[in-house]
């Protein structure tokens, strides 16, 4: 499972008749793919990008968050709090019953996403020809993803201190992308972009929603081998990523692979952060295609 350089290679698939349904992850929104989505057409293959519930330009905001002084930020219930798991997979499975017709679909969830994602190809697995977790949340092991954020290979996490407030009180996982403290804003930073240009990630994180719907770490999402399992399933490994260590996204690797050994994971490492679809999109298109 050793790094490899991305490359082309489009021997054992015909790109005309592949769709990418891109699936983000916590806080983000289809818009954070758009620069990846232009490498993938400039390759020539079609995509199209997935909003979760809540997320995206219909992301809801706390009524205090572009206030002066945010009141209510660390207290106010989340709109999100009632958005439901089954919620976020049936946004996939739309989208991914709209796209079937064009011929072979490549599911690729990043992060938080992967939950989401692996329920609705659990429950429609003739709908997905391939799926493809980038440093994602793999559920074949361990149920939830808190599961994996709570396990030993997570201790060398960096954000411990980009959480607000009570979740379960909120009913969210909520960060404050528009902090005014700039020790905060870097933390956010370095967990996430840091390799990203500086002079750009000011964009980049005011494009972040601040709720992530508590029901998306904390659901158990159940796989069986039979469906789940069935499906070839690749892995993106981030090799610097400081959100979700390799220590984390290996274990998730192994754990799947030993529970569901049919179809074990193709494996490959790209450069950098947690968010390549920013710092690296051209790479990152390259290896979805290959």
């Amino acid at each position: 499972m050793g790094a490899v350089t991305p490359s082309v290679n489009t021997a054992d698939t015909d790109l005309h008749t592949t769709v990418f349904v891109l699936v983000h992850g916590a806080w983000h929104g289809s818009s954070q793919w758009a620069a990846t989505q232009r490498a993938l057409a400039g390759l020539g293959a079609a995509s199209v990008a997935v909003d979760l519930p809540g997320h995206g330009f219909d992301a809801p905001v706390p009524s205090g968050y572009l206030l002066p002084g945010r009141p209510g930020l660390l207290t106010e219930r989340s709109q999100l709090a009632d958005v439901t798991m089954d919620d976020c997979a049936d946004a996939v499975l739309d989208t991914l019953r709209r796209v079937r017709r064009y011929g072979r679909v490549v599911l690729v969830a990043h992060s938080a996403g992967g939950g989401p994602a692996s329920l609705a190809a659990e429950r429609a697995p003739e709908l997905v020809d391939r799926l493809v977790y980038l440093s994602a949340f793999v559920p074949a092991g361990r149920a939830r993803f808190f599961d994996y954020l709570g396990a030993p290979e997570n201790s060398t996490a960096w954000g411990q201190g980009l959480s607000l407030g009570d979740p379960q009180a909120l009913g969210a996982v909520r960060i404050d992308p528009l902090s005014p403290d700039p020790v905060y804003v870097e933390e956010l930073r370095q967990t996430h972009y840091h390799d990203t240009p500086a002079d750009r990630f000011d964009r980049w994180r005011s494009a972040l929603s601040p709720d992530l719907p508590l029901a998306v770490p904390a659901t158990p999402v159940i796989l069986t081998a039979g469906r789940w399992g069935r499906i070839p399933r690749t892995f993106l490994r981030c090799a610097e990523d400081r959100a979700l260590p390799t220590a984390v996204q290996n274990l998730m690797i192994a754990e799947a692979d030993r529970a569901m050994p049919g179809e074990p994971f193709t494996v490959r490492t790209l450069p950098g952060s947690h968010s390549p679809f920013a710092a690296r999109p051209r790479e990152l298109a390259e290896a979805l295609v290959g």
